[in-house]
């Protein structure tokens, strides 16, 4: 078969197995992993957190899988892994993690969205992956959406087109594949494709005006890759069948009105939406029939290799012509060339000094404190004086986050609030009785994370700004739609991500360090419209 070679003497397994991506479970390739690679010659594998350490790791991770691929003869692996940024990353150490979506939006600015994403593929890159699944364009304009969320750019086409384009060409930049997802739009759906399989009940005409505008400026920036939504859209697809398995969708849509050439690759067709409706070995055959060019199996290797087989099956039955297959190999075939994937990863000490560096940390940190948000501040409540004894109330749903460096604590608001000098002690809204004496303390910061689908959030800080309105300051560390479960609150900011160093902003702006810039990337509610801030 050899390394590149030339695909059109392959054997059909040989074809068959380099549309495939899979996922294992560990540190180090696991003999499941290796199996697929030696008898199919997949197409790549992707990383999890269950896959990930440290960025040491994760470069001798890579380097093994692409030992192995050359020791048996087989092209290189695609190795492909979701760091979209902020809340949604599966490598946090040793990294430099930049400012997810939303946060972007709300700096306005598509040079944010460019050069965090190309600091961010330079540093896959070096670590030995190819190919992120991000950015996530899409629109997000339902507020009860429970998986896309934070993870938009914003609630207007326009800007998730311009930041959409401007980091697929950071990506690229860096030789990183980008993958925009969810086509064709998954951002107004009130169910997550990973647990139901949702449907978008919307005309062909709303789907130009929203859904669509997005994935036209993808394509138009040259994005190498297009992930599939498990979404229902009668408009595009009457039989019911979701986009992920639809020709009409896929073909139809994508690559006849919307004159797309790229890599087509399907979301995991493990999540439920596929999975408890056909499964992966019958998902995948109509994946590829409809149009997909690489199948994501993420999780089992009884599904994977019933995946494969299927596909096999079906072109010896003739149900999937072999044409079709040759014409998804050679988009992968032709990514892979462009992306040089037979250069050696660079050694680890070399790479060590590449990634994680004060420079790249100093972007992460301008665009995260251009991303805070000031939405009310009527009280004149802030900036908080250092001096006043200050209770933080800290929601319980939150993991306590992965302390900075510069900081000896548990990197929660309080600590970083504490490092900047101010008088803090925080309480965890689960603990005992956490509004117990709010009369000793001249402020009181409520921190939510997503209040709407956590209650006890929302009761608490509506506790608090009842008994002690006159002292309260909200911050939002995830969802900024929180405020409309408190609204009498006098002062309210909003970060969009649970990070360190979105709190690390936070907690700037709140003492005064740092004026808030950001504005909001979507509608609160008419009094907070699209583009408001409180300065």
């Amino acid at each position: 078969m050899g390394q590149q070679g030339n695909w059109i003497d392959w054997s059909l397994k040989e074809k068959i197995g380099q549309l495939f991506v899979f996922g294992f479970h560990g540190y180090e390739p696991t003999a499941e992993i290796s199996q697929l690679i030696n008898e199919y010659g997949i197409g790549g594998a992707i990383y999890f957190t269950r896959n990930v350490k440290d960025a040491e790791q994760v470069h001798g991770l890579s380097a093994k899988l692409q030992a192995h691929a050359a020791e048996a003869g087989r092209p290189p692996l695609f190795i492909a892994i979701d760091q979209e940024g902020g809340m949604v990353a599966r490598l946090v150490d040793g990294v430099t993690l930049m400012p997810g979506n939303m946060a972007l939006g709300a700096t306005g600015s598509a040079e944010a969205a460019r050069e965090t994403a190309r600091v961010c593929g330079e540093e896959l890159r070096q670590l030995g992956i190819t190919l992120n699944y991000a950015p996530c364009i899409d629109v997000n304009n339902n507020p009860d959406n429970p998986v896309i969320n934070v993870r938009s750019y914003s609630d207007r086409s326009e800007v998730v087109s311009e930041l959409g384009a401007a980091a697929v060409e950071g990506y690229q930049s860096a030789r990183v594949a980008a993958t925009v997802k969810h086509f064709p739009g998954h951002g107004d759906t009130s169910v997550d494709s990973h647990h139901a399989l949702p449907v978008l009940p919307h005309s062909r005409e709303r789907l130009d005006a929203i859904e669509l505008l997005p994935f036209r400026a993808a394509i138009e920036a040259g994005t190498d890759c297009i992930m599939t939504a498990h979404v229902v859209l009668p408009a595009l697809e009457p039989s019911g069948v979701p986009s992920t398995l639809s020709e009409n969708v896929l073909t139809g849509l994508l690559r006849g009105e919307l004159g797309y050439d790229g890599v087509v690759v399907t979301d995991c067709l493990e999540m439920s939406a596929i999975d408890e409706h056909y499964g992966p070995a019958q998902g995948a055959v109509m994946a590829i029939k409809a149009g997909a060019d690489m199948v994501l199996v993420s999780h089992t290797i009884d599904k994977q290799r019933a995946a494969l087989e299927a596909v096999a099956a079906a072109v010896e039955s003739g149900e999937l012509a072999e044409a079709r297959i040759d014409e998804a190999l050679n988009r992968i075939m032709r990514l892979k060339n462009k992306l040089e994937l037979n250069e050696p990863i660079a050694p680890w000490e070399q790479v060590a000094a590449a990634i994680g560096t004060e420079a790249n940390k100093s972007v992460a940190r301008r665009w995260s404190e251009a991303s805070v948000t000031l939405v009310k501040n009527e009280g004149g409540l802030l900036p908080l004086k250092r001096d006043a004894s200050t209770l933080v109330l800290w929601p319980s749903i939150v993991p306590v986050s992965v302390a900075d460096e510069m900081l000896a604590g548990d990197g929660t608001l309080g600590d970083f609030l504490s490092h900047y000098g101010a008088n803090v002690i925080e309480r965890r809204m689960d603990g005992d009785d956490p509004l117990a004496g709010l009369d000793e303390f001249e402020q009181i910061v409520v921190v939510t994370y997503d209040a709407s689908k956590h209650p006890l959030e929302s009761e608490i800080a509506r506790q608090a700004v009842d008994q002690a309105g006159d002292r309260v300051v909200a911050v939002s560390v995830r969802n900024p739609l929180d405020l409309l479960l408190y609204p009498d609150v006098l002062a309210y900011l909003a970060v969009y991500e649970c990070r360190p160093l979105a709190l690390s902003s936070a907690a700037k702006a709140l003492l005064g360090d740092l004026k808030p810039q950001g504005k909001l990337p979507l509608e609160i509610s008419p009094a907070y419209p699209f583009g408001w801030s409180a300065e």
